[in-house]
């Protein structure tokens, strides 16, 4: 339970950048804080660090997985590919259990966006995508999109957070996408999914780039 516990928070904490990317972990401060001793608190170390949120290196310790422009120029390139693929294979393998799920993860995913919470906007965006990931069941592309979605949900932090009228129309527009990729799973339209995902994509590219190229600061200060 402990171990779950540790699992599970830090999991969280990366995801919505509370620990922000190659922050080094604190081995006392966690052991203590969660009651646990070194060992499973290592083994939990190991099990993030196997998935992407996580690097352990020999004699330097454990930090967050970092962001490089290596690391984001990669995501750029490569996240359309994927969710198309994920997307169309979802449509072809999704169980009537996992589209249930799905459904019930939406609704959170709505009830967050209604209380205008970026942190559970992330999380829930997160368990979207990922039960997406479940039903496409391909075991060449689970881990790759797996470690695609722990940069999605941290470069997608400028989707959620700034308050105005153009991201709240944005949200809404995104919880429609949903809503519509859960029917075209519904009836095996892949076609159908595809067009959606590529819609998707395009809605929240421009806002995640904010995280690499925000606007200038002004000349005149």
């Amino acid at each position: 339970m402990k171990k779950d516990n540790l699992y599970n928070d830090l999991k969280r904490q990366i995801l919505t950048m509370e620990l922000e990317p190659g922050s080094s972990l604190d081995e006392t401060r966690l052991s203590e804080e969660y009651q646990i001793s070194r060992t499973p608190l290592r083994d939990v170390f190991r099990r993030l660090a196997g998935e992407g949120y996580l690097e352990i290196v020999n004699n330097r310790g454990t930090s967050v997985s970092s962001m490089s422009h290596k690391t984001l120029r990669n995501f750029f390139l490569t996240a359309p590919m994927m969710y198309t693929a994920i997307g169309r294979l979802a449509t072809e393998n999704a169980t009537r259990k996992q589209i249930d799920a799905l459904k019930t993860v939406q609704q959170e995913f709505r009830d967050a966006a209604a209380k205008e919470d970026p942190e559970s906007l992330v999380y829930w965006n997160d368990k979207f995508h990922s039960l997406m990931g479940e039903m496409a069941d391909n075991p060449y592309l689970k881990p790759s999109y797996e470690r695609l979605l722990i940069d999605h949900a941290r470069i997608s932090q400028t989707f959620y957070r700034p308050k105005n009228q153009t991201m709240q129309e944005n949200l809404e527009e995104a919880a429609g996408h949903h809503d519509a990729m859960i029917h075209c799973i519904e009836q095996g339209n892949a076609e159908g999914m595809v067009g959606l995902i590529r819609e998707h994509w395009e809605l929240s590219r421009e806002h995640m780039e904010m995280f690499v190229r925000p606007d200038p600061l002004p000349i005149d200060i």
